[in-house]
């Protein structure tokens, strides 16, 4: 595979031939900091080298208008995609490139993971977004609440097409039960990122909202994650009293 790969690199132009050494991407960030680089710049780190007629950078550049200078888009392309779409990018680059977004993911979501306390709306919604606002698939999430309305666990309790998530009560309820929760949000997210819930939605919220009155766990709120800072909180609208 990596033989392969750098057979493609025959050819390439080398940052170092073709960028002058202060606007190195490596060199910029020892003398100015990470910060100071741009996307395209990071991502370069990265790749290393670019193809005959176009440089590491300008080649990151295109990635990037390609997918609207968007980040998850990328993410979402997967590693064949890539490799099928940009020439220079072998399957070793594409799981690099993949690999360096999951972890910038995973770093965003560790800032919430500390008992992370749910007050409103928003604050669920920028917990949940690190973890579903990038799928393009459904997914639902149940979230585990203390009495002091801190965040216990975070559950997948199932996973779907790109329209919807096939739900089951039991599933729902099961982690709150086995771990004598307080209250819960039930969280899904909708990739067309319109947060207008279906009647599916609602009739779902209202069967869970009737099976935590049974088991006397608090549904503090259903929240539809979209991207952009969009999500519908039930709760807001005054749909679970």
């Amino acid at each position: 595979m990596e033989g392969k790969e750098n057979s493609k690199m025959a050819g390439t132009r080398n940052i170092k031939e073709t960028v002058p050494e202060e606007d190195r991407p490596r060199e910029k960030a020892k003398k100015h900091g990470f910060a100071s680089l741009s996307t395209a710049e990071l991502l370069a780190i990265l790749l290393r080298v670019g193809t005959p007629g176009e440089s590491v950078v300008d080649l990151c550049q295109r990635i990037l208008r390609d997918n609207d200078d968007k980040l998850y888009l990328i993410a979402r392309k997967g590693i064949n995609n890539l490799v099928k779409n940009y020439h220079g990018i072998g399957e070793v680059k594409a799981i690099e490139i993949l690999a360096a977004l999951e972890l910038a993911r995973r770093y965003q979501q560790e800032e919430f993971d500390e008992r992370f306390k749910i007050t409103s709306s928003d604050d669920a919604y920028q917990y949940l977004r690190t973890r579903m606002e990038h799928l393009d698939h459904e997914e639902m999430m149940v979230v585990l609440l203390n009495h002091a309305k801190q965040v216990e666990e975070c559950v997948k309790v199932s996973s779907g097409g790109t329209a919807m998530t096939v739900a089951d009560i039991k599933m729902i309820m099961r982690p709150a039960i086995e771990r004598l929760s307080s209250g819960i949000i039930l969280a899904h997210n909708h990739p067309s990122d319109n947060p207008k819930p279906s009647a599916q939605d609602d009739r779902l919220t209202e069967r869970v909202h009737q099976a935590c009155k049974v088991m006397d766990i608090q549904l503090v709120d259903h929240i539809i994650v979209c991207r952009g800072g969009r999500y519908y909180s039930y709760n807001d609208h005054g749909r679970l009293l």
